[in-house]
């Protein structure tokens, strides 16, 4: 199942980028896209970017905001408002971007906020993002447990008791994500909301809260996504293992998805795309930025590195600063293309 991801950053592989002088990023930054600020399309016009509460959006975040900068937008700090209202308030104008739209997971917020009558989605900013259910290896490997579906069996859901109740504790999604109307109907649909509990709050305390059970040698469950930090800390196909499911069930406009791949087997999700997603009509007006959100693209890997970072401890404002800021040094050719895509499209 580790195929499905990008593979874990290592600290090599982190120094390529990351590692990189803040002072040449800051320099080089200052020397790209040489038009003259008075010739810039985005004089005079105020941008303000939404992310949800999950702090590792920041970093590609960030990066969009910087090349908006470039353009002579006036961006604005990005504000955390949860998905479904985020969609809903730049569908209204009340907000310009987010830049971490999950393409289908977020399908039934894009069409109830309006769909492409009052939103922008064009081009992938970042490709196939997994997500699924996963358990720890040895509990796995000792009681063959591969199919969330066996949890309906009373003594295989309490192996992942944690309350004393008898039913299994899921470590889930924090409440008005995409993934929480999904593990719902999972719930459901396989008849699983007799023998398990789908634990919800912070995802960030459920899972220290996990990681921290799965230290103490105990069984756990648990809902994850890549790109994400999770899977840096819980190996896949090393410490934990990725769960099929019964049979294909999505809730809403993905009723009709099929999620069994090639291979036969079916891990109840399908690969998503993260799309930037802005208002209709602050792309009609500004050409130069449509065809930025369109052309930006940034690997797996790198938000996983990044985000890799954060999780030991380089997660203040500072260095997420300092993170975007050496990523665009070491990808300045494909930064700089950015921005004359988006400066021609202007013309």
């Amino acid at each position: 199942m580790e195929t499905r991801h990008a593979s874990t950053p290592t600290r090599r592989s982190l120094g390529r980028w990351l590692l990189g002088g803040t002072t040449a990023a800051l320099m080089a930054l200052a020397g790209s896209g040489g038009a003259l600020a008075a010739d810039l399309p985005g004089k005079g016009v105020q941008v303000l970017p939404l992310k949800s509460s999950i702090a590792e959006e920041t970093f590609q975040t960030l990066l969009v905001m910087k090349a908006l900068e470039k353009l002579g937008y006036d961006v604005q700090p990005m504000k955390d408002v949860e998905y479904p209202t985020a969609h809903i308030a730049i569908a209204n104008g009340d907000a310009t971007f987010m830049a971490n739209h999950w393409n289908p997971l977020h399908a039934d917020y894009y069409k109830n906020a309006g769909g492409d009558a009052k939103l922008y989605r064009k081009g992938i900013y970042s490709a196939n993002a997994a997500q699924g259910y996963l358990i720890d290896k040895k509990t796995a490997d000792a009681h063959h447990i591969t199919n969330i579906g066996q949890l309906k069996d009373p003594e295989i859901a309490k192996l992942f008791d944690t309350d004393g109740d008898g039913k299994a504790d899921l470590t889930g999604c924090t409440p008005g994500w995409g993934c929480e109307a999904v593990i719902e109907h999972q719930l459901t649909a396989y008849k699983l909301q007799g023998t398990v509990t789908h634990k919800q709050g912070t995802y960030s305390a459920l899972m220290a809260d996990t990681i921290t059970r799965f230290k103490a040698g105990k069984p756990i469950l648990y809902y994850t996504w890549t790109p994400y930090w999770v899977s840096n800390v819980l190996k896949p196909g090393k410490d934990v293992v990725w769960l099929q499911v019964p049979f294909s069930a999505l809730p809403g406009e993905q009723k009709d998805i099929d999620t069994k791949l090639p291979n036969g087997r079916n891990y109840g999700f399908i690969a998503n795309n993260q799309q930037i997603v802005a208002n209709k009509a602050f792309t009609d007006k500004n050409p130069a930025a449509a065809k930025l959100f369109e052309v930006m693209q940034l690997p797996v890997a790198d938000i996983n590195a990044q985000n890799y970072l954060m999780s030991e401890g380089q997660n203040k404002a500072a260095d997420i600063e300092r993170h975007t800021n050496a990523w665009i040094h070491a990808h300045q050719k494909t930064f700089d293309g950015w921005i004359a895509q988006a400066l021609a499209a202007a013309k």
